[in-house]
């Protein structure tokens, strides 16, 4: 009988292919192969070792080369193509592409030769939409789709592709403002469908094994990348589609944000609450009233209002100089009741009506049109604004309401009709602001604040956040499922509204709990509807001094951060990871979202409920953990029950590695690099290396430019009879000095002597607590330690 069900399975399976599909015959190109079929073509590319690209041409049609997500459709890689009577085999060191003659079907496999997942029906035209149909494997989790609160696998969904605001949501989102065509397989293979058209991502909703990609025109491309590792593949994934370019160091400090600040002396006024309790801040953002008195009616002004804010250069300025940057929120919605209508209705800068006149609609703030992004004379006009605000001494841009938020099908754009380019609009918006940038001010690294955005968005700059979540407990629920998935489809800086936007529910633990989890965020950022105050700073004493301690922590954390900000623009690799990324092979954990690693070393488990005195947490079998505030150590591979407390959420820290961190400031304008303090976990025997990464915070491209930035080699080798560190200059010039403290907590030795580069130092050892503390100097090429 098991035999008899095989293959029946094997039947269907093999049934599955399209029956109207017949090979022709094959010719080999530079990069690729194509393939004539009785319906179209195939064109397979080869765009590196671990990537191909597959496209079908419909009899008729002709091949559209451009892609507005990939960066690597000029590349010639090396590959092999051989063909027999029955198939044609293409393969790269990486990834094979099988092509069966008869019946006509393409799977795809790795370089061990395991399928990933095979053409099923191919394409297929329907009547208003064409589809690209693949088998599955049953056992496969799924992820990707842009931002979604579904759960973390997202098999058995239906994913419409339209980038939508969802007001208010809590733990369910099946629609918001990044859908972005990727499909993320737990067998460790990525599928880019390369077209930005709106559509459907079908992940097995139907629960028959199948895939599908449902579009209403345009280019029928995918991109199929493999990785030996989850880093691996994130890093190929973002090799096609660009990677993250380092922001500017201040983005990683405190935010002063608020719907909204109402005035100039409001907004000074803020920032002094910040300094005289001496919190630390980095930026405030002006919301909406910056250029309007009302939310409705004023919105395309895109200038200040004079009567709140009478002297915008001389506020902008003086906060500069206190070290606060000034970020500004804009929309590409032109009011036709708004300063700037007719000069843009004039110049032509608008989408249209398909007679060519300015195309406009009612939504929430008023009767609009829209700036076209892709018409050359719109994007002069659009950036032409920005330049005079950067200039005025704005250090920020705010995009909002990109998806766009209203967008008739009916309105005509330069670059296509808005169905078409609905989902890249928010792309080529921050697109046009990081050239202006390049441009205008090629000193600077540009903040773009962005709350829409397509594949690939992140090599323009792109700092996506989640929408307008709810102000409550469901709410924060779902964050670290969004930020998670969102880092593996290459947006590492995806964050929320900490302490939650929308509504006016008031409750400190829901902020501190909040806050407590933004400290191993991206971006640390609250922001809310003004009912309740977001800022850290207008809290009451009690919240207040609670919430300061997460601020601390958020600037002594910031050369670690640093680092993972330089490894993310680097290599991709998300700053919030899945724990799936340590144990690839557990199955337990594919689905796992409430706990999660920061960079390598940190383990966070986020409280998201009200009133918790206690929760499981599963560590690791890759370490053994610490905790981060009682030292406890907890065994790599179980589960344990920890105690929670109202001060911080549960922290851990890797055993044997050594973590960068520095003296708290009031903002990253006196941060020093100079100033650095290394602590770690001692756990038997045991040797680790971790590279930190300096420079000056504001030069853009310092990490790829030889002499702006720093890399220090850190180095700890413990065995039973001494402990060794070594801090090591990996960069050309004249070292730079790092001074500070160094803490060590577990240490199983009791210390008789420390020596630095053959002197003899002085420690602090606590015999009790087993706790080391050493003060440092390192200013020369290498810097060794030996504790005996």
């Amino acid at each position: 009988m098991k035999k008899t069900l095989f293959f029946l399975f094997l039947a269907l399976q093999l049934g599955a292919q399209n029956p109207n599909r017949t090979f022709l015959h094959l010719e080999s190109k530079e990069d690729g192969i194509e393939i004539a079929v009785s319906d179209g073509y195939y064109w397979i590319k080869v765009l590196a070792d671990h990537t191909v690209e597959t496209s079908f041409i419909p009899k008729g049609e002709t091949f559209n080369p451009v892609s507005h997500a990939t960066l690597l459709n000029k590349h010639v890689a090396q590959y092999k193509a051989v063909e027999n009577n029955t198939e044609i085999q293409l393969s790269t060191p990486k990834i094979n592409v099988v092509i069966t003659k008869q019946p006509f079907q393409i799977r795809y496999t790795n370089a061990n030769r395991q399928v990933l997942f095979t053409e099923r029906l191919g394409y297929i035209k329907k009547d208003s939409t064409e589809v690209l149909d693949f088998n599955l494997t049953q056992e496969e989790k799924l992820y990707g789709g842009g931002a979604r609160a579904l759960g973390m696998n997202r098999r058995g969904n239906r994913l419409a592709l339209y980038n939508r605001a969802h007001y208010g949501y809590e733990t369910r989102a099946e629609l918001m403002n990044f859908c972005m065509p990727i499909v993320i397989s737990s067998k460790q293979y990525l599928v880019h469908f390369d077209n930005p058209a709106i559509g459907h991502l079908d992940l097995d909703s139907q629960k028959n094994n199948t895939l599908q990609y449902e579009t209403i025109s345009g280019r029928k491309t995918y991109q199929v990348i493999v990785g030996a590792s989850w880093p691996e593949l994130i890093r190929n994934y973002t090799e096609l589609t660009g990677r993250q370019p380092l922001p500017p160091r201040w983005v990683f400090g405190n935010f002063a944000s608020r719907f909204g600040y109402h005035s100039q002396e409001e907004v000074e006024k803020t920032i002094q609450k910040f300094e005289n309790d001496k919190i630390p801040v980095d930026a405030i953002i002006l919301d909406l009233y910056w250029f309007g008195k009302t939310v409705q009616g004023t919105m395309g002004n895109l200038d200040w209002d004079k009567d709140n804010f009478p002297n915008p250069e001389k506020m902008m300025a003086n906060l500069s100089a206190k070290g606060v940057k000034t970020v500004l929120i804009t929309e590409p919605f032109i009011l036709t009741t708004s300063s700037k209508w007719k000069e843009a209705a004039d110049q032509k800068v608008l989408a249209t009506f398909k007679d060519g006149s300015p195309a406009t609609w009612d939504f929430y703030f008023g009767n609009t049109g829209i700036v076209d992004v892709f018409k050359p004379e719109a994007k002069t006009w659009f950036w032409n604004i920005y330049k005079r605000l950067i200039n005025q001494g704005a250090g920020g841009i705010w995009g909002d309401l990109g998806e766009p938020e209203v967008f008739p099908s009916k309105v005509i754009t330069a670059g296509g009709k808005a169905d078409e380019i609905h989902n890249i609009y928010g792309h080529n918006w921050a697109k046009l602001i990081t050239e202006g940038y390049r441009n205008d001010f090629p000193t600077q690294r540009p903040f773009i604040l962005m709350r829409a955005g397509y594949s690939g968005s992140q090599r323009f700059g792109m700092i996506p956040w989640s929408g307008d979540v709810s102000r409550s407990w469901g709410g924060l629920q779902s964050q670290m499922e969004i930020a998670l998935q969102m880092g593996m489809q290459g947006m590492g800086y995806m964050h929320s509204d900490l302490g939650g936007f929308a509504g006016d529910y008031f409750d400190n633990e829901l902020y501190l709990r909040w806050l407590q989890y933004g400290v191993f965020n991206p971006i640390f950022r609250p922001h809310a509807q003004e009912e309740v105050a977001s800022e850290v700073a207008r809290k009451d004493i009690v919240t207040k001094a609670k919430a300061k301690k997460s601020v601390e922590l958020r600037y002594q954390l910031l050369p670690y951060n640093y680092t993972l900000a330089y490894q993310n623009s680097s290599t991709g690799i998300p700053l919030m990871r899945p724990l799936f990324f340590e144990e690839p092979k557990n199955e337990a954990l594919q689905t796992v979202a409430d706990t999660y690693l920061w960079g390598a070393d940190f383990l966070i488990k986020p409280i998201v409920n009200p009133g918790i005195t206690s929760t499981e947490v599963y560590f690791p079998n890759t370490a053994n953990w610490f905790d981060f505030y009682t030292h406890k150590k907890y065994s790599g591979g179980k589960k344990a029950t920890v105690s929670v407390v109202e001060e911080h959420i549960p922290t851990f820290v890797r055993a044997n590695t050594l973590i960068p961190m520095t003296q708290v400031v009031q903002n990253t304008a006196a941060y020093q690099n100079s100033q650095l303090d290394v602590l770690a976990y001692l756990d038997g025997v045991g040797r680790s290396q971790r590279t930190f990464y300096f420079d000056n915070g504001t030069t853009p491209n310092a990490q790829s430019e030889e002499g702006n930035h720093e890399l220090l080699v850190a180095s700890l080798d413990v065995s039973l009879k001494k402990i060794s560190l070594s801090l090591e200059q990996k960069t050309t010039g004249t070292p730079a000095e790092k001074k500070g403290t160094i803490t060590l907590y577990n240490c199983s030795i009791s210390p008789k002597t420390v020596v630095q580069n053959g002197k003899k130092i002085p420690f602090e050892w606590n015999a009790k607590t087993k706790k080391l503390t050493i003060s440092y100097t390192h200013n020369q090429e290498k810097t060794s330690i030996v504790i005996n």
